[in-house]
């Protein structure tokens, strides 16, 4: 275990996280649980700020799960920042980094242990393009529940179908948790911050733009159904060169299945695009069939 100048400490074994946190719990402290696979940005931080705001003790994970990486994505390149990641955590009074390494999380290899299906939802959209993510990302934070036993946990809107799995699997499993969701951080342009703009170049960060782009056009079209909201915000990727569209859809948020044609309130749109070589995600919700 090591410790910071703030106090924050970075943790490698789930033996001494638990050690740990068994001891600030008798003492009546409650725990929030922000779980990250690292190259924070302040979407990650914004979620830490929140943690800090709704529990006395506040754990960040930092683990790149190979379990939610596909063949041909990016787990080798994924960036792993840990010092730059524990002195931006350190700053925020963060308490606990839990920092384990692959074998700590799955000691009998990565296919061999129990998992988590995230069932018919997590098969769409991403699931779909990404087959297995969603069990994986599952699997993972299960394991760190169980491991951190939180009172909370705190994850970004930009992920919203993993928010929606989450959730799904806090109420059907009975956990003893709360899930809190944080709004979606964004530059000054619109572009959602993820971990993976960093392998943006200049152009390509231009080209990426279009996603928050078919957000507001789809928004702007809301007012006039589904099919009217859907044909905007696809309409706005026809003039992006570089930018391949992989899915522009609008669903129901409680059952994150796509509407019908003669839906009307409040509903999420939810947009996926290859930027060069790059995959990135964007959401917004809109209210269909309402001026207002």
């Amino acid at each position: 275990m090591t410790e910071v100048d703030s106090g924050t400490r970075t943790v490698p074994t789930i033996a001494e996280l638990r050690a740990l946190l068994d001891e600030r719990r008798s003492a009546g402290a409650s725990v929030a649980l922000v779980p990250t696979m690292g190259a924070l940005h302040d979407g990650h931080l914004a979620l830490v700020r929140r943690a800090r705001e709704l529990a006395d003790v506040v754990v960040v994970s930092i683990f790149v799960n190979p379990l939610q990486f596909g063949p041909g994505e990016d787990l080798e390149r994924y960036p792993r920042t840990l010092d730059a990641d524990v002195a931006a955590l350190a700053g925020l009074g963060v308490d606990v980094v839990f920092a384990p390494s692959v074998d700590e999380m799955y000691p009998r290899g990565r296919d061999a242990g129990t998992t988590v299906h995230a069932g018919p939802i997590g098969e769409r959209y991403e699931g779909a393009s990404r087959p297995g993510h969603f069990n994986g990302m599952l699997t993972v934070v299960a394991k760190l529940f169980g491991i951190a036993q939180p009172d909370v946990a705190l994850f970004g809107q930009k992920d919203a179908q993993q928010v929606h799995l989450v959730s799904r699997m806090v109420a059907d499993l009975d956990l003893p948790l709360r899930i809190e969701t944080v709004p979606t951080v964004r530059e000054s342009d619109g572009l959602a911050l993820s971990s993976r703009n960093r392998y943006l170049g200049e152009a390509e960060r231009r080209a990426a733009l279009v996603l928050a782009e078919s957000l507001r056009a789809a928004e702007a079209a809301a007012g006039e159904g589904p099919s009217e909201l859907l044909a905007e915000g696809v309409a706005a990727f026809g003039d992006h060169d570089g930018v391949s569209l992989d899915y522009f859809v609008v669903v129901d948020p409680d059952t994150f299945l796509p509407v019908s044609e003669d839906f009307r309130g409040r509903a999420l749109v939810l947009v996926a695009g290859l930027v060069g070589s790059t995959r990135l995600i964007d959401n917004a919700f809109v209210e269909v069939g309402s001026d207002g």
